[in-house]
């Protein structure tokens, strides 16, 4: 294929557009192809009982926390467990419920029944729990052969809460006062309830719900832009330990808008046919957690900011789960000290392994982005009237949002692995592009001059000449696409590909900013020490002359 590219570069400028698109189209979808072997190991069906059950959640605490019960709980039974918390919206979780690239997750069924099924009932079942349970079993296993296991026992449905003073002085109680004093307002909202049936599309219909703005916020961050007067209102949950840290008034549902969200656990298609025995340990939590439960052990996440795996564990020896003592005593690590440094030093076996993650994911996509865009490069620079083109829609990529890109591919490649590699590498792909075209069509003209005079052929003058003079801008592009993707790829976490995104989405629901810190702080340095090697290599191609020239420029500047 890169041979072909390098063909290209002897025909003549007007021949060479119209071929250059349709071989970019199949390097693209050579690509893909090539990064399936990657993502195998996620997108594996797990037929054997010796494969790990995959365990995920969405991005706020009493997701992390169930999730990490579940994962204990099936430890505890002798399941091997891998962990994929702190996927994205609800579309992101379900739809790697349906892909396979998880196989269990805490949901609600109020969300089953209006963001996942896009489904009504009639006001005398919507209701009612047990219909809502029913009709969303029911309808999740014909339509995707995803499996309801019975609720866990506990409601945690949606709390439009306000400050204290804010009830007082404009006297709200109910969501219909809300309404009312609404265009005076400024609503702080998670991403998830803007866009749902079930959140601020609903609310608008049922009660005509209209404020003044509304800020997209955090999970977490939206209690303390209400706390410091940002906002006026936001959503939570009612089993939220924030709501009682922030002393917050929650309003009333008067009109009964919002269904039943019982928390279940929603597993895939293939956890349910093939591995009974992790469908009967989950099971054994079903109708054991109230709602009193649920609120205390988020109060220890959210205000006391205790590990997660710890809360997990102290539930499974109440509710008399965890199974071997020891064994559960193995999976918590113990608690850090509240200094920075502890926190890093207490957690630094997983931020490494972390950080070979992400670097694993910046190296594949830069690598594969090398390979493709400099040959491309060298082709454009044959069609100079008709590069722009192709360098334009290149470019267009990099003024798409990375979360949104990410999103984009859920659909054509599910989440995991596959869809943060095919979105990393087209954003590699415009800087190196444009600067091995820039490099190769702005060479030195002297030194083309005197290789044309030698009687080189154009291919000669191009691969000889040009592209050696061009490789320190070609290594600026490789440079900026590097500290790019490394930054890009902390945003992989939101779709299950891991790195150092984790712990940052993780912080970010749970307001702990030293968990941000865990993963903020080795991504910078992985940035810098990636740009550093990058380049030693700039240098070692870069030609003798031209280094000489820089040595004696940087020693004349030195004077």
């Amino acid at each position: 294929m890169i041979r072909a590219v390098f063909g290209l570069a002897s025909r003549p400028a007007e021949r060479l557009l119209p071929r250059v698109v349709p071989l970019l189209g199949r390097l693209i979808a050579a690509c893909v192809v090539a990064l399936a072997p990657v993502a195998g190991a996620q997108q594996a069906p797990a037929a054997k009982s010796a494969q790990p059950v995959i365990v995920g959640s969405k991005p706020f605490g009493e997701s992390y926390l169930l999730c990490e019960l579940f994962a204990q709980l099936l430890e505890s039974r002798g399941i091997a467990v891998e962990r994929r918390p702190g996927l994205g919206a609800t579309e992101v979780a379900f739809g790697a419920i349906r892909s396979g690239a998880i196989d269990v997750y805490p949901e609600y069924t109020g969300t089953g029944l209006l963001a996942i099924l896009h489904d009504s009932l009639p006001d005398s079942l919507a209701r009612s729990s047990k219909a809502v349970f029913a009709h969303v079993a029911r309808a999740t296993a014909e339509r995707y052969g995803a499996r309801w296991l019975p609720p866990l026992g506990f409601e945690n449905t949606y709390a439009i809460a306000v400050r204290r003073e804010t009830a007082a002085r404009y006297g709200l109680h109910t969501l219909s006062d809300l309404t009312r004093e609404a265009p005076a307002l400024t609503g702080g909202l998670t991403a998830d309830f803007i866009g749902r049936p079930d959140g601020l599309a609903g609310l608008r219909r049922a009660y005509g719900l209209a404020p003044r703005a509304v800020k997209p916020l955090a999970p977490a961050l939206k209690y303390q832009a209400l706390a410091a007067g940002a906002v006026d209102f936001i959503d939570g949950y009612s089993t939220d330990g924030l709501l009682a840290k922030y002393d917050l008034v929650v309003l009333d549902d008067d009109r009964r808008f919002f269904p039943p969200y019982e928390a279940a656990a929603l597993v895939g298609a293939r956890l349910a046919h093939d591995r009974p025995e992790a469908i009967s340990a989950l099971t054994l939590l079903s109708g054991r957690l109230d709602g009193r439960t649920m609120r205390r052990a988020n109060q220890r996440v959210e205000m006391n900011r205790e590990d997660v795996r710890v809360v997990a564990r102290d539930l499974l020896r109440a509710l008399g789960l965890a199974g071997d003592s020891r064994q559960s005593d193995a999976v918590v690590a113990p608690r850090p000290a509240a200094g920075l440094g502890a926190y890093l030093w207490s957690y630094r076996g997983q931020i490494g392994s972390l950080t070979l993650r992400h670097l694993q994911l910046v190296a594949i996509a830069l690598v594969l982005a090398v390979a493709m865009a400099v040959p491309l490069g060298l082709a454009l620079e044959r069609a100079r009237g008709g590069a722009e083109p192709v360098l334009g829609a290149l470019g267009v990529l990099q003024t798409i949002p990375s979360i949104a890109l990410l999103a984009f591919m859920i659909p054509l490649l599910g989440v995991g692995v596959r869809p943060a590699l095919v979105a990393l590498w087209l954003y590699a792909l415009y800087p190196i592009a444009r600067g091995t075209y820039v490099g190769v069509t702005d060479a030195d003209p002297r030194a083309v001059e005197a290789a044309e005079a030698l009687g080189m052929t154009a291919r000669q003058r191009l691969l000889q000449v040009r592209l050696p003079l061009a490789a320190p801008v070609i290594m600026a592009g490789v440079r900026t696409a590097a500290v790019i993707t490394v930054g890009a790829a902390t945003l992989a976490a939101f779709i299950g590909a891991g790195g150092l995104g984790e712990p940052i989405v993780t912080g970010l629901a749970l307001a702990d900013t030293r968990m941000v810190l865990s993963g903020a702080l080795p991504a910078a340095g992985l940035s810098l020490l990636v740009d550093g090697a990058l380049a030693m290599v700039a240098r070692l191609v870069t030609p003798a002359h031209r280094r000489s020239m820089r040595r004696k420029r940087d020693q004349s500047a030195l004077r």
